[in-house]
Order: C-alpha cells, then structure tokens, then sequence
C-alpha cells in the first residue's frame, strides 16, 4: 500500500469519527429550559424585597414552583369541591383566580421574559467561550491535501471598558501529493483594548446591563401590585354577585308577600269588605313582581359568567355564591378603617409600587443623561496584540486610536433628546404621586360615603319593616285599603335592594381604599390580608333584620 493510499484510509476513518464526536457533544443531556429557569429566578428571588408582599406564585407554567406556590392539584380539588357542594367561597375564588386568572399568567411571564433579556445583557460582560475549527480536504489536480484547523478562546468585557480576547489554534496538514508543510502548528493570540477617554466610566460601561436589571426589578414590582388588583377584581365581582342573588332573593320574598296578600285581600273582597278592583291590583303587581324576580336571576347568572371568566375557569362550571357572607356582616358588622386621610395619603406615597417604579425611572433618566454626556467626549483607545506560533515566528503589536469630536451631531441629538426625556420622567412622577393622591382621596370619600349609606339605609329597611306590620293589620281590620300595603310592600323591597347595594359598595370601597393604600397583602393561598401594623379597624354596625 502506497502512503497516498495509506493517509487516504485512515482520512476516510477519522472524518466520520470526527463527525459523531461532534454529534455527541452537541446532544448532550444537560437542559437549558431548566439552566434558563434558575438563573431567572435566581435573579429575581435576589431582588425580592419583604415589602414587595410574600414571594410566591411568581414562577411561570413549567418551572419549577416554589416552596408556598399554590399546587395546581390542590386547585383542581378545590374546583371538584365547588362543583359538589354547588357553593364557591371568597377563599376558594382567590386561590382558583391566583392559579388560573389568565392577565395574571400574563404578568408573570412578562418578569420572565425581561429577566431573560436582562441575563443575555449580563452574558456579554461575562467571559465568553468560543471553539470550533475546520477540516479540509481539497485536490486541484496537482495538489492533495487534508487539513484539520481546530481553535478555541475568550473574550471577555471588564467593567472599565477594556476588552480582553485570547485564541489557542492549531493547524494539522497532510499533503498527499504536491508539497506543503506537514504535521502540526500551533498559535496563540491575544489582544487588548482600554479606552482612556469616551467609554472608559464603568456607570458608562454597564449601563445596558444596569438598565436592563433595573427594568426586570419593576417587572417584579409590577407583578406584585398586579397580584392585588388581581384579587381585589375577583373579590370585588364577587360582591357584585352576591348582591344580584340577594336582590334575586329578594325579588321571591317580594313575590311571596304579595301571595300572601292577595289570600288576605280576596276574602275580604268576597265579604264585600274590599272593592275587586283592588284584588286586580294586587294580582297585577304580583306578574310585575314576578317579571322582576326573572329579570334579576338571569342579572345573576350573566355576572356569575363574568366571575368566572375573571377567575379563569369555563363558564360551564356550575355553582352558587355563599350568601351568608351578606349574614355575617349584618350579624357582626363590617370594618372599617381607623385612619385619617392624611395619614391614608402619606402611607400611599410611601407603600405604593408603582410610584416607587416612576421615582427610579427618574433616576434611570438622570443616569440617561450621564451616559449621553459621555459620548460627547473624544475617544482615545490604546490597544495591544500578539501572536506566537511553535515553529517560532511571532507578531507583536500597539498602539492606539484617537477619535476627535469633529462629528458629534448623532451624540448631541442623543444628549438633548435624554435632557427632554429626564424632563417627561419628572412630570411623569409628579403626575403619579398627584393620581395616587387623587385615589386615595376618593377611596375614603366613597369608604365614608358608602359606611353612611348602609347606616341609614338599614335603619330604612327597619322601618319599613314595621309599616309592612302595621298596615297588613290594619287591613285585616278593613281600615286601609289593599293599596296602602301594597306601597308598604314595595318600599320595603326597595330598601332591601338599596340596603344591599349599599352593604356591596362598602365592601368594595374598603378594599379598594386598602389596595390604593398599599396596605393590603395577598397571602400564597390567594386570599387577602392587612399588612401588620399598617391600619387599626374598627366595625361598623348595621341593621340585623334585613
């Protein structure tokens, strides 16, 4: 066997082994899903602050949860629970909305999605490894040869503006016919770069990367404030609900009283004690009621759709809401918190998230401002490379590059538009701070307002309680007419309705002054708390016979 023959054997052996080594190193096992999720949330459970409220059900579908993450199995028995008794509680509507409510999933991978750009940002100040190399076979004619150029190196970003890179590369040739060099021949390279003027201030130099974690840190705060509108629509809808099946219950005890009338009205119209024209009345007004009862059970239902929707679960899952939370406040009384509106207004201002985001988007413009400035300077880099190979030659080389600021209108453009830019992130804090002053205001006006209401209106559902009494006595008598307790009756269905809504309204109004507050915490399990300390509370009682 000739040596041509000879190295095209072994060449026809090597490259397809070659081949399956690299096939092997690029389908290894590791996972970068998972590598991806850790660095994520090992970023964003370093940036978690106490005040941010508990770290929990922050973690998108497909990572792995954390320890006081609500368990989706635990959720799905929740959902079997409700479906069996037909009653869904407050509690079991927060946890079900804090695992399914879609816009929420949304917030959550939005933090995720800006981490991950946050970590690619990062990377590039890293060191980073590269290798690879080349095989190649080539015939011309009068030339054969194989040529196999594997490299590998780094380059890495300091924080001073200096640019480091090195390279190791070899070069093996085989020269099957014609000539050549043969064998083996190493290389190693390095080179460096450091500005001295534009570019050299490390706050200049990270800016991408400062930029970019800070944005992943509103993303965290946003996602924490998110977390209790969140809650507070579902709980708020739920109000809402329940005051429709209220008013729906309402509408068949009206209907039964007017029953009930109409068995004392007709004997008294056979005795001739009272006119037909009365009995006609009152059977009208009990269609009327009627019509009223169906009106206000498909109210219901249509809101019970909505809740749903919002929770996250198909409207096709059929259940009731649990009416005796409307007992209960009646019986125990509603709170109410003890604070001043000063006192509300400068909580907000210091507990809100997202006037906290406006106050640093400040400061990210100030640091805008900087790094514009920066760039209006001349840039002077001093550079150096060299190069040795094993057969002894070398290559050596520096000096430096002088860029003169003759041309700097895309940098002046830069730097007057960051100016204007720090001047709107200024009057967008103002405005954020004056809306949230706003907010607050309107809470405890409506927080007041809606307290006053249910005081007088359950005093109103008392009292018409009694005429109802009084005036079916008197009819029995045949000392009032029909019509008489039929406008008792209805004074009273509408102070029943009115008391309702009032009760609703309060509730809500004492939920919306603690989320604007800031002073409400979601606990893993989904359901809402006071932050401890933030606010005494005092009740509010109410009538208890409505």
């Amino acid at each position: 066997m000739t040596i041509a023959s000879h190295n095209r054997y072994w060449m026809a052996r090597s490259i397809p082994c070659i081949a399956c080594l690299v096939l092997v190193i690029g389908c290894g096992p590791k996972s970068y899903k998972h590598d991806a999720d850790e660095r994520v949330y090992g970023f964003v459970d370093s940036r978690w602050e106490p005040e941010f409220g508990p770290q929990a059900n922050y973690r998108i579908t497909g990572a792995a949860p954390s320890a006081n993450d609500i368990d989706i199995d635990q959720v799905e028995q929740i959902e079997k629970v409700v479906v069996q008794t037909g009653i869904l509680t407050i509690p079991q509507a927060a946890t079900i909305a804090l695992a399914r409510n879609r816009d929420y999933h949304l917030q959550k991978e939005l933090l995720y999605t800006m981490t991950l750009d946050m970590r690619l940002i990062r990377h590039s100040y890293e060191t980073r490894l590269f290798g690879g190399g080349t095989a190649l076979y080539s015939n011309d004619g009068r030339n054969e040869r194989v040529v196999v150029e594997p490299n590998l190196g780094f380059n890495r970003l300091l924080a001073t503006g200096t640019a480091i890179g090195t390279t190791v590369g070899a070069r093996w040739a085989d020269i099957l016919i014609g000539l050549g060099e043969h064998g083996w021949t190493g290389t190693f390279g390095a080179s460096v770069i450091q500005p001295l003027l534009r570019g050299s201030d490390p706050i200049v130099v990270r800016e991408p990367l400062t930029q970019s974690e800070r944005n992943a840190l509103y993303q965290i705060r946003t996602l924490c404030r998110f977390r209790k509108l969140t809650i507070v629509s579902v709980v708020a809808l739920y109000h809402e609900a329940l005051e429709l099946r209220v008013m729906a219950q309402n509408a068949a005890r009206h209907v039964e009283a007017l029953e009930v009338l109409e068995t004392r009205v007709e004997p008294l119209v056979v005795a001739g004690r009272l006119s037909n024209e009365e009995l006609a009345q009152v059977r009208q007004e009990i269609l009327r009621a009627r019509d009223a009862q169906i009106l206000a059970q498909k109210e219901y239902e249509r809101w019970l759709d909505l809740l749903k929707i919002t929770m996250g679960v198909p409207p096709t899952m059929e259940f009731d809401l649990d009416v005796q939370i409307f007992e209960s406040w009646k019986t125990q009384g509603i709170p109410y918190p003890d604070i001043s509106l000063k006192e509300a207004v400068e909580t907000a201002l210091v507990r809100r998230l997202d006037l906290t985001n406006s106050a640093d988007a400040v400061i990210d413009a100030q640091r805008a401002v900087y790094v514009a400035k920066d760039a209006l300077r001349p840039g002077l880099n001093i550079f150096a490379r060299a190069e040795t190979r094993t057969d002894g030659e070398r290559n050596v080389a520096a000096g430096a590059t002088l860029d003169l600021p003759l041309d700097r209108v895309a940098e002046q453009d830069s730097y007057a538009r960051a100016l204007v830019t720090l001047n709107q992130r200024l009057r967008e804090y103002d405005l954020t701070a004056d809306t949230i002053r706003m907010e607050v205001r309107e809470a405890h006006r409506k927080l007041q307002e809606a307290a006053q209401r249910y005081q007088v209106l359950s005093e109103g559902v008392r009292l018409a309680e009694q005429r109802v009494e009084s005036t079916l006595e008197l009819l029995s008598y045949a000392r009032v007419s029909s019509r008489r307790v039929l406008t008792a009756l209805e004074h009273l269905y509408d102070a029943r309705n009115e008391a309702a809504d009032a009760l609703t309204d309060y509730a809500n109004a004492t939920l919306n002054f603690y989320r604007d507050t800031e002073v409400l915490e979601v606990r893993p399990d989904g359901m809402w708390e006071l932050q401890a300390g933030a606010v005494s509370v005092a009740r509010i009682e109410g009538a208890t016979s409505n």
